[in-house]
């Protein structure tokens, strides 16, 4: 029962802002909350995702794809936590859509 070396995923940031502030925010908070090593890339260059400043550093606007590596225990369950927070646009552009119910 052996765990894979090293996972690796293309991730597409959707929110129209950006890896700006927020979300940046949002994947350290996932990230140091698993003891993994987790990696993103975008135009070559590879960052710390435990590192805010280095995430926000990539400079990657919306429709960027960007390469997500997590090698370690948990690497798993932290590669699916990410990518959610990435399909989701970090829930910014998902605000309107939960208050969509007038048409009862």
């Amino acid at each position: 029962m052996g765990s894979p070396s090293v996972l690796t995923r293309t991730v597409l940031v959707r929110n129209a802002e950006g890896l700006h502030l927020r979300p940046a925010g949002l994947l350290v908070r996932v990230a140091s909350s698993y003891s993994a090593t987790i990696q993103i890339g975008y135009g070559g260059h590879m960052v710390d995702c435990k590192s805010i400043l280095s995430l926000i550093t990539l400079g990657a606007g919306q429709g960027a794809e960007l390469s997500v590596m997590i090698d370690g225990d948990g690497a798993e369950a932290a590669m699916q936590e990410i990518c959610e927070l990435f399909e989701s646009g970090f829930q910014e552009d998902n605000s309107a859509a939960s208050s969509t119910s007038l048409a009862d």
